[in-house]
C-alpha cells in the first residue's frame, strides 16, 4: 500500500478512535437529552471540536477519506456511525443522516459551488442535514412549483430526523409539470416560511427530534434544487447497513453501561457470591451479550466493506441480502443486550438518575421502523428462489 492510499485510511482510523474516546461524554449528554426530549446539541459540539465531521465530507473539500462517490468508503462510514451510536443512539442517527444526505448531494447534478458550500458549512460550521422524505399520514404531499429563478416548495413532511438544530433539509418532492418528475430541494430550516411543528414525543430515540415540518410556499433559488435519479440497486443493502449500525451501536452502549454499573456492585445477585465479579450468573449474561454483539458487529463491518466494492454491472443480490441479514442480527443482539440490563444491575439501577432504560427504549423504537419478520421472509425468499423482493419492499419512509 502506498502512502497516498494509506494516509486517508490512517486519518479515518484515528478519527474513529477519537469517537471511541468521546463515548462516555456522548452517553452522559445523551441521557440529559433523553430526559428532556431535546436535541443532543452538546454532543455535536463535542464532535465538531474533535474534527469528526471530516469523516462526512470528501477529501478534496477537507475530508479524511471519502472520494465523493456515493458508496466509497462505506465500511469506514458504517464503523464511524456505529461508534457514535454506541455513545448515544439518537446522536448517531442524526450524525449518519448528515453523512447520508451529503453523499446524495455530491452524487447529484447540483453546481460544484453548491456542493462546496454545503461541505464547507458541514465541516466548519457544524451544519446538520435532514433527509426530509416521509409523507406517511401527511395532509399535503410536498410539491415544487417552478418559477422564475427557482422553485416554490409547499407541503408537509411527517418525519424529519436531525431537525432539532434547524439545519438544512434535503426535501424529496414532486416537481410540478407535465411529467410530475421526482425532485430534491435544499432548504435552510431557518427560512421564515418553514414551520417546525415540535411534535416529536415518542418512547425512544427522543434526541433525533424527528418532528413534522410544513413548507409554506418556500422559495428556493436555482442551484439549490436538483432532479432525482433512479437509485442504484446497491443502495438498498447499503441503507440496511446504516440501520444495522444504529442498532449495533445502541446495543454496544447498553453492554458498556451494564458493565460499568456492575463494577460498582458490592455484592452478587445471590448471597453466596461476595461480589459481582465472583457471580457466575452475572458473568454468564455479560459474556452472552458480549459474544452476540461481537458476532453482529463482525458481520456488519464485513458486509459494509463488501457493498462498497459492488460495481454497477454486478449482481447486487448477495450484497443486498447481506444488508438484510446484518440488520436482523444487529436488531436481535441489541434488543437482547438492552433488555437484560436490569437482570444484571438490579432494582437500584432503575433510578431515573441512571436512565439505563433509555437503551432498551432506543433499541426497541428504532427496531420498530420496519418489521424484522419481513426481513427474514425476504432473506428466506432469496435463499429458496434467488429472487429479491420488489423495490417497494426495501425501504419505508
Amino acid at each position: 500500500m502506498t502512502l497516498a492510499t494509506s494516509t486517508p485510511v490512517i486519518e479515518a482510523e484515528l478519527l474513529i478512535d477519537a469517537i471511541r474516546d468521546l463515548r462516555p461524554q456522548l452517553s452522559a449528554n445523551g441521557a440529559v437529552s433523553d430526559r428532556d426530549a431535546t436535541d443532543p446539541a452538546a454532543n455535536f459540539t463535542l464532535l465538531q471540536a474533535a474534527d469528526i465531521n471530516r469523516l462526512l465530507v470528501p477529501i478534496d473539500h477537507g475530508g479524511a477519506f471519502w472520494n465523493g462517490s456515493f458508496i466509497d468508503g462505506w465500511g469506514t462510514y458504517v464503523r464511524a456511525a456505529t461508534e457514535v451510536c454506541a455513545g448515544d443512539g439518537p446522536t448517531g442517527q442524526n450524525w449518519l443522516t448528515t453523512g447520508m444526505v451529503i453523499r446524495e448531494v455530491f452524487e447529484s447534478d447540483l453546481p460544484d459551488t453548491t456542493k462546496a458550500e454545503v461541505a464547507r458549512r458541514v465541516l466548519h460550521e457544524g451544519l446538520r442535514l435532514v433527509a426530509s422524505n416521509s409523507e406517511a399520514g401527511s395532509p399535503q404531499p410536498v410539491i415544487a412549483r417552478p418559477v422564475e429563478g427557482g422553485v416554490i416548495l409547499s407541503g408537509v413532511k411527517t418525519f424529519n430526523s436531525n431537525s432539532g438544530s434547524a439545519g438544512m433539509a434535503n426535501v424529496g418532492c414532486t416537481l410540478d409539470g407535465p411529467t410530475q418528475s421526482r425532485h430534491h430541494v435544499l432548504v435552510d430550516l431557518t427560512h421564515p416560511d418553514v414551520e417546525l411543528r415540535h411534535d416529536w414525543d415518542v418512547m425512544g430515540q427522543r434526541g433525533t427530534y424527528s418532528q413534522t415540518i410544513a413548507y409554506r410556499d418556500v422559495f428556493v433559488a436555482d442551484g439549490w434544487h436538483y432532479r432525482a435519479t433512479p437509485p442504484p440497486q446497491y443502495l438498498f443493502g447499503a441503507i440496511m447497513l446504516l440501520h444495522a449500525a444504529i442498532q449495533q451501536g445502541i446495543g454496544e452502549g447498553a453492554l458498556h453501561a451494564s458493565v460499568e454499573y456492575v463494577r460498582t456492585l458490592k455484592r452478587g445477585s445471590m448471597p453466596e457470591f461476595a461480589t459481582a465479579a465472583e457471580d457466575p450468573l452475572i458473568l454468564r449474561r455479560i459474556g452472552d451479550m458480549s459474544s452476540k454483539l461481537a458476532a453482529s458487529r463482525a458481520f456488519l463491518f464485513a458486509a459494509a466493506d463488501r457493498v462498497a466494492h459492488v460495481d454497477s454491472g454486478d449482481d447486487v443480490g448477495p450484497a443486498t441480502i447481506d444488508g438484510y441479514r446484518s440488520k436482523v442480527a444487529c436488531v436481535e443482539s441489541s434488543l437482547a443486550a438492552a433488555g437484560q440490563i436490569f437482570e444484571l444491575t438490579g432494582a437500584r439501577s432503575t433510578s431515573n438518575k441512571y436512565r439505563l432504560d433509555r437503551f432498551w427504549r432506543n433499541a426497541r423504537t428504532f427496531a420498530s421502523h420496519d418489521p424484522t419478520d419481513a426481513k427474514n421472509i425476504y432473506v428466506g425468499m432469496y435463499e429458496v428462489t434467488g429472487e429479491l423482493p420488489p423495490l417497494s419492499a426495501f425501504l419505508r419512509v
